[in-house]
């Protein structure tokens, strides 16, 4: 499939178990011959679906029924056609004997404790206590509010600034297995994804530089406009890295574990800075920061892959699979384990929707490229 195909069909397979029920039958009929189809039953059935629509715009293009039938049958053939050659490496993924209508993922042949991401992170503030922030459990205080889904703190509401005048931070940490949406007192949007960390003020000050720092990890921006601001820029800092914006959108990966630093801009410009040199981005450019280089490199691309992470999906755009089993090892919060190291070089091109299980998206990788896989209670060994 397409990318756009594959995340609408993972979309509409999640969204029901109406939706599972259908594809189960769609898998049981994938082999049937075609000459055991009754083409005329099946066409009045279909005529009284659409509510004979399509029947009167012949009739008053002045097309007779027969050859109209005969053309759309043959339109209906191609076009089913095309739907199971697309869905053919999905469908035999799974067996084929399943009987109980009933499409629960346990039912599919997927048995796994493993849990899928889910939105959850610990809120440090300025006096050094936690707070756990998870679905259920509710935050208000004077200058922010959460639901456990997000956290949003109040434009210019109490506590920015202590007696001494120093500003306020308070830090999040996103665990493994988890995401969540941040808010900042400048109305500045924040993704934070699995395995991240952000330290930003409780309020800024007017006319300031207005400054986060991600301390690891990977997170969106979506900047509110310096304008706004008395003229106030944004900045963000990753490792060595800072990046200065008026009002953008972006995305930061700086993972601890990781060598490299990606920023990529979605629109706007930004302006980044690293050991002296600086660099310019425009919209779908990416920089490139490598430990021990003094470089900033920069190259042009598709950013769908980049920012699907926000949006629900995965997007793999010939990725190696071990930097694949990093994605989904934060995300899922499992161990990896290669038996064969060769196999971490595999690459793989795909997009898959973040709220199934791990195990479907392994089954689709291994049946492409090969390659087994076994699961030992919070650890996935690749064979």
């Amino acid at each position: 499939m397409s990318k756009e195909e594959s995340i609408l069909f993972d979309k509409w397979y999640d969204e029901s178990q109406r939706h599972r029920v259908y594809f189960k039958k769609v898998k049981e009929n994938y082999r049937r011959d075609p000459g055991s189809i009754d083409k005329e039953s099946a066409w009045i059935r279909i005529e009284k679906r659409l509510g004979l629509t399509m029947l009167s715009t012949v009739k008053q293009r002045g097309v007779r029924r027969g050859k109209s039938r005969k053309k759309y049958w043959k339109f209906g053939v191609a076009a089913s056609a095309l739907l199971l050659i697309a869905l053919f490496v999905f469908l035999n993924n799974y067996s084929n004997d399943e009987e109980s209508g009933n499409m629960a993922d346990s039912e599919l042949g997927i048995e796994s404790n493993i849990e899928i991401g889910s939105n959850k992170a610990i809120l440090t503030l300025e006096d050094g206590s936690d707070v756990t922030l998870e679905k259920g459990n509710a935050l208000n205080r004077e200058n922010l509010s959460s639901n456990g889904e997000e956290l949003v703190y109040l434009k210019g509401i109490g506590g920015g600034i202590n007696a001494e005048g120093e500003v306020k931070y308070n830090t999040l940490t996103i665990p493994r297995g988890g995401e969540f949406f941040l808010q900042l007192s400048d109305g500045t949007k924040v993704w934070l994804n699995s395995d991240s960390r952000i330290r930003y003020p409780v309020t800024f000050v007017k006319g300031n530089t207005r400054k986060v720092e991600l301390l690891y990890g990977e997170a969106y921006f979506d900047v509110t406009h310096a304008e706004n601001h008395k003229g106030a820029s944004f900045e963000v800092i990753s490792k060595d890295q800072e990046i200065t914006v008026l009002g953008t959108q972006f995305n930061v990966k700086a993972y601890a574990d990781e060598e490299e630093i990606y920023s990529t801009l979605v629109e706007g410009s930004i302006e980044l800075r690293y050991e002296g040199q600086k660099q310019l981005l425009k919209p779908n450019d990416q920089a490139i920061i490598r430990k021990g280089n003094s470089g900033i490199n920069v190259q042009s691309i598709d950013v769908y892959n980049e920012i699907a992470w926000r949006k629900g999906d995965f997007g793999f755009e010939k990725e190696t699979l071990g930097e694949i089993m990093k994605v989904l090892s934060r995300w899922y919060d499992v161990e990896i384990e290669f038996e064969n190291k060769e196999i971490e070089k595999v690459r793989f091109t795909g997009v898959f929707n973040k709220r199934q299980q791990i195990d479907n998206i392994l089954s689709i990788i291994s049946g492409s490229n090969g390659i087994d896989y076994e699961i030992n209670g919070k650890t996935v060994v690749l064979k």
